[in-house]
């Protein structure tokens, strides 16, 4: 059992009792939901980080290792074992199991081998680690027509937030904002990129929280998810970080920043990185409820296309340019994703919670990677985040050279070789009249980043 991080055990219970009559109002048929365990890391004693599963801490609210819930008519069973005295003696003292039932406001608790009783005849939705899975399965009966019933049930609920999940979104949101800033001060040439993200995620771990994903800290932003650090920082790169912090009861934020290592950008750097910004705040001006998400990528494809016309590295007209995918060649992923207790917040589902009914993915090359497909509800978190990439796989493809050939100016191309990778990501959440940057803190204008980077 992990120690539990500071709340309001009323709030909390209010909150998650809400939350689980709202799911009884959709079912009518048991759910079991788990919350999984830790995986070992070489040997039994040595385990990654327990993260738990996001679908349980949502009607469960605390992050209880090896645990169920059971769910039926609105109330809840708690099934967990209290600590042994070997555990406590390694891991110090944790709460009963009946003091954790009264703090998440269960209705009754029990061992966790009264699992065998209450779960096979539940609908699930299966975890990430692999025993908990299998554990699953074996007790189980599979109902494949209840277990999707239970997850389009759980999409509902969580596709927009209630007021506690938000107060946790923003928490994070402020400490990722700290944490950027303390990266921008912590850049200068020589410094590995290693050392920025130590200085960004020892903010986030000051403020008793973790990170939502593996940061990426690079000078080769145009590799999308860059988990390598041993780079030196050299006079004229460009540092994309795309790092966020994660609540002690699991809600994630998910911020990039793009800033050049020497305080300034370069006139090319400057010239792209507009057109990034000019896409990126297009987007989040026209977020607001029955906007279609999708629309939003076109928006920022368009004004991306325009801006490349204008510096004379795409040639064409910018509608045109976009309906023949000519823009994916420097920006080839869709505009975000839904945020919430998950960075891409239940793509656990697969696209059963991105995209709406009867909604599927595209072949195309430039909607293919789109996570979302929905018109936008207030209440939702989604995040904007357009880029401009120079990927070899992608430019040197001898396909797309040959499908692109007269729409890019590749000389005139050559000219911002010192542009690897731009992007600039919020989180935004919508509202009834129209939006609210969770991240707004965090400048986004090339004046400002400047001004961060210099004075650190």
């Amino acid at each position: 059992m992990t120690a539990m991080p500071a709340i309001t055990s009323h709030s909390l219970a209010d909150t998650l009792r809400r939350r689980r009559q709202q799911l009884a109002k959709q079912l009518d048929f048991p759910v079991v939901l788990w919350s999984g365990q830790s995986s070992a890391r070489n040997f039994p004693a040595n385990t990654y980080p327990f993260r738990a599963n996001s679908h349980f801490l949502y009607f469960a609210g605390l992050p209880l290792m090896q645990a169920a819930i059971h769910l039926e008519g609105g109330r809840l069973t708690l099934l967990l074992d209290d600590t042994t005295p070997e555990s406590a003696l390694w891991h110090g003292p944790s709460p009963s199991r009946e003091q954790i039932a009264e703090q998440i406001g269960a209705d009754a608790a029990f061992p966790y081998s009264h699992l065998a009783k209450l779960a096979p005849d539940a609908a699930t939705v299966l975890v990430q680690d692999a025993a908990t899975a299998a554990e699953q399965l074996a007790i189980l009966t599979l109902h494949p027509a209840r277990d999707h019933a239970l997850a389009q049930a759980i999409i509902a609920l969580r596709l927009t937030h209630d007021d506690a999940a938000l107060t946790s979104l923003r928490q994070a949101a402020t400490v990722s904002v700290q944490a950027h800033k303390a990266g921008m001060a912590a850049t200068a040439v020589g410094k590995t990129e290693a050392a920025v993200r130590a200085a960004m995620e020892a903010v986030i771990m000051g403020e008793n929280m973790t990170c939502a994903y593996n940061s990426i800290v690079t000078t080769h932003g145009e590799v999308l998810h860059n988990e390598h650090y041993g780079h030196r920082l050299q006079s004229g790169d460009l540092l994309l970080a795309d790092v966020g912090a994660e609540s002690p009861l699991g809600w994630a934020s998910d911020i990039t920043r793009t800033w050049p290592v020497t305080g300034e950008f370069s006139a090319t750097q400057r010239a792209v990185y507009d057109i990034v910004l000019a896409a990126h705040d297009a987007a989040i001006a026209a977020a607001r409820p029955g906007v279609e998400y999708r629309e939003l990528h076109l928006l920022a494809c368009q004004v991306l296309a325009e801006g490349l016309v204008d510096l004379g590295i795409l040639q064409g007209q910018p509608q045109s340019l976009v309906e023949q995918d000519a823009h994916a060649l420097f920006f080839p992923h869709g505009i975000g994703h839904l945020l919430g207790l998950d960075v891409h917040d239940m793509e656990d589902l697969g696209d059963l919670a991105g995209y709406a009914p009867d909604r599927h993915r595209s072949d195309r090359f430039g909607l293919k990677f789109l996570r979302l497909d929905r018109p936008l509800q207030a209440g939702m978190v989604v995040t904007i985040e357009p880029g401009f990439y120079q990927v070899p796989g992608i430019l040197q493809d001898p396909a797309r050279r040959s499908q692109y050939q007269t729409l890019v100016n590749w000389e005139r191309l050559q000219q911002f070789q010192d542009v690897r990778g731009i992007r600039i990501e919020d989180d935004v959440l919508i509202t009834a009249a129209g939006s609210d940057v969770l991240t707004a803190a965090l400048p986004s204008n090339t004046k400002a980043i400047e001004a961060l980077v210099s004075r650190g």
